[in-house]
């Protein structure tokens, strides 16, 4: 058996099989299945010579950064008014597919212009209208998980809930990256 680049010995196996044994696992958890056995000596020389597999380890893609909130300066400039947003999006009245879409479209745009802060308007969602269970202020709630997927993730540096000026818990500001840091 071998194990992170060193052999066991048949007596490192038989003590770590004693040892696996007397343990009681935690409670809610299956134990661990039991390597099987190996064959004896005299049939293993028998058998064809053995062939060592040695995994490839494949690099990594390098994660990309935490999403960060906008900074206090930003946010009092954009509540004062001295700040501006640089683009803006409505999506409602969109299905999810639609709007997701025409979210990642409009930020791969803007990103390409060079703009730093755009606001996504989700809507609020009326509560008391929802007709036959259907859910309202769906994209309210799923704009945000977007935003952090794998396929959005480079364009966006953060986001956070807009100022009521903007749209309050019905939009949201998103800061983007610059198209020359989406290489990581």
């Amino acid at each position: 058996m071998r194990r992170r680049g060193k052999v066991l010995s048949e007596a490192d196996i038989a003590l770590w099989r004693q040892v696996a044994r007397s343990v009681k696992p935690l409670a809610g958890r299956l134990p661990e299945p039991e390597a099987p056995e190996p064959p004896p000596p005299a049939v293993a020389e028998a058998a064809a010579p053995a062939l060592v597999v040695t995994a490839r380890l494949t690099p990594a893609k390098p994660t990309p950064p935490p999403l960060a909130p906008l900074e206090r300066r930003l946010r009092t400039q954009l509540r004062r008014g001295q700040q501006s947003v640089e683009a803006v999006i409505d999506l409602h009245g969109m299905r999810q597919d639609q709007a997701h879409d025409a979210l990642r479209a409009f930020l791969r745009r803007e990103q390409g212009r060079g703009t730093k802060l755009a606001l996504v308007v989700t809507g609020k969602g009326a509560a008391g209208d929802a007709l036959f269970g259907e859910e309202r202020g769906v994209l309210r709630r799923t704009v945000p998980h977007w935003l952090r997927l794998p396929d959005l993730r480079p364009l966006v540096v953060g986001f956070e809930e807009a100022e009521q000026r903007h749209g309050g818990s019905g939009a949201l500001y998103i800061r983007l990256r610059r198209s020359r840091e989406t290489g990581w």
